[in-house]
């Protein structure tokens, strides 16, 4: 099944197709494809090409400077950029904090930042997970104490994706106990560069390094880079994980994941014709293929409530981000199945895309790291286990 989009969606592809075809430099484009790691550089590159563009915020209304895209606008977006090799773009900014601000923030707040989310020259990571609060966040201990003008902030986060790359982290912080643990916790906007920030780094077993341990040790941050209300923290973080978990439906990544699987398992031989055509594993393709159909629709319907001012609802946002990521990590395995003994020799300077890469089919570099990273994806922005606990309390009542 394929959707029908009317003329006017099919002539907006067309412009995506060939701004993306004229402007992604082919570096990129090549690292996106061999699934080489990415640098800060290669993602700012690309951001800052859809900023001026007045594409990197697509999912902002034009009230706010952003295009001011349809929820069907924004998904051929996705699915466009997806297909030809395009860097994730990093939600921290966008999809984040900057629906936050613009909701939440005062004038003074968005005069601020919001410029330099549209123009990606600013990068932002996110405060949320501690050491003995992941899932549970309400649970969070890092306290913001009140020192008249300012807060005096102690305390640790973890699993901190590119902390060592941004210029500013949104924050959850406690201001105050109450009677239930989602009482008296704030938002803060925090400059990494404030003194008493350390920035430890957590590397991957891959060679990569995304993730951080973020130490704070009585770090002044002004009032003013409070968000909305103090204590209405968790009214804002919840508004925010659920456009998370809608984004963690990860449409492009299983997109370009599975166009990634159909040439590995066109590619290896196995008993002397393409592994694609083994009526077995083809069956296993096509059952993950109806399944990221059947995401997409789900996905759209979530973007259109979201593009019409309305909250996705915590059930359907939950769902999204079971089955995406669940989806995902099926793509990755049936990837490393296909790619089976050639696959298994894991060279981090070849990921680097440092290394001689020649008589390597580059559709198999990685499939074993791919297969064990994407394992996270059932445990970041909300445990799968946490997203139906959710599902049974709002949505069916128990």
């Amino acid at each position: 099944m394929e959707l029908a989009f009317s003329h006017a969606e099919q002539a907006f592809a067309r412009e995506v197709h060939d701004f993306i075809q004229a402007n992604l430099p082919d570096d990129i484009r090549q690292r996106v494809e061999h699934d080489l790691h990415l640098t800060r550089d290669d993602y700012m590159r690309w951001q800052q090409i859809l900023g001026r563009q007045g594409w990197h915020t697509y999912t902002w209304p034009r009230e706010h400077g952003g295009p001011g895209w349809s929820a069907v606008q924004r998904y051929i977006f996705e699915k466009t950029s997806a297909e030809l090799n395009c860097p994730t773009i990093q939600p921290f900014g966008p999809r984040m904090v900057g629906p936050v601000i613009f909701n939440f923030g005062s004038e003074a707040q968005k005069a601020q930042h919001l410029s330099g989310i549209r123009d990606s020259t600013v990068w932002w990571c996110q405060g949320y997970s501690e050491p003995a609060s992941g899932s549970d966040l309400a649970s969070l201990a890092t306290r913001a104490d009140d020192a008249g003008d300012h807060y005096v902030v102690n305390g640790q986060k973890i699993w901190t994706s590119y902390a060592h790359y941004a210029n500013w982290m949104f924050c959850l912080v406690r201001t105050q106990r109450g009677t239930r643990p989602q009482e008296g916790i704030s938002f803060l906007l925090i400059d990494m560069t404030t003194p008493g920030i350390v920035v430890q780094p957590i590397p991957m077993l891959e060679g990569t390094h995304s993730f951080n341990t973020v130490f704070f040790t009585d770090v002044k941050v002004p009032k003013a880079n409070l968000v909305g209300e103090e204590g209405q923290g968790w009214r804002y973080a919840k508004f925010l994980l659920e456009h998370e978990r809608v984004e963690n439906s990860n449409i492009g990544f299983s997109t370009f994941a599975m166009r990634r699987l159909h040439r590995v398992a066109k590619s290896v031989i196995q008993h002397g014709r393409p592994l694609l055509e083994d009526p077995v594993f083809r069956s296993k393709v096509s059952a993950v293929e109806a399944q990221l159909k059947a995401l997409e629709i789900n996905t759209l319907r979530a973007l259109s409530a979201m593009g019409s001012g309305s909250s996705p609802g915590a059930g359907l946002a939950s769902s999204l981000k079971i089955r995406g990521t669940e989806i995902g990590q099926r793509i990755s395995e049936l990837i490393c199945e296909a790619a089976g003994p050639q696959g298994q020799a894991l060279d981090p300077v070849l990921l680097s895309g440092q290394g001689d890469m020649a008589g390597i089919e580059p559709s198999l570099i990685g499939a074993p790291a791919n297969y064990f990273w994407r394992r996270a994806m059932s445990i970041y922005g909300g445990s799968n286990e946490i997203q139906r606990n959710i599902i049974a309390k709002q949505v069916l009542g128990l």
